[in-house]
């Protein structure tokens, strides 16, 4: 997509801080880091969430997000780690192409965590979930 930032930087076109590639996907540090050593994975061709990617992949982008949080982990020795990926404006997403944070987590850092209202799940409620949601 010739307007996407984000293929840009996936592609070369502008300069990145890359610390991994290969031919569907760059890993660059962010711009704006949530912490030390935050990058981006970025895949080459644009989708803009999870659900216009092909299966082969997203199951590319699981593997390699694991692989470079176990490698970031030990690069960087932090205490914890969050690997993110949101689909749509309601769920934080910003920018429209498809990517996963990577963001080491340190014991003295800050300690940015997703947190939600929980309320317990009536058995009625579960009921109907389980027969909309069955698949």
């Amino acid at each position: 997509m010739a307007d996407c930032i984000f293929c840009m930087l996936a592609n070369g076109q502008i300069p990145t801080a890359t610390i991994y590639e290969d031919e569907d996907f760059r890993v660059i540090l962010d711009a704006n880091p949530a912490t030390r050593g935050h990058a981006l994975i970025l895949p080459k061709a644009h989708f803009a969430n999870v659900f216009e990617m092909p299966e082969d992949l997203t199951a590319k982008a699981a593997v390699l997000a694991k692989k470079m949080a176990a490698h970031m982990s030990e690069q960087l020795q932090c205490d914890g780690f969050n690997i993110v990926q949101n689909n749509g404006e309601a769920a934080g997403q910003t920018v429209f192409h498809y990517h996963v944070h990577l963001i080491p987590r340190y014991k003295d850092g800050p300690r940015i965590v997703a947190n939600w209202p929980q309320s317990p799940l009536t058995d009625e409620a579960k009921e109907e979930l389980v027969r909309e949601l069955k698949v």
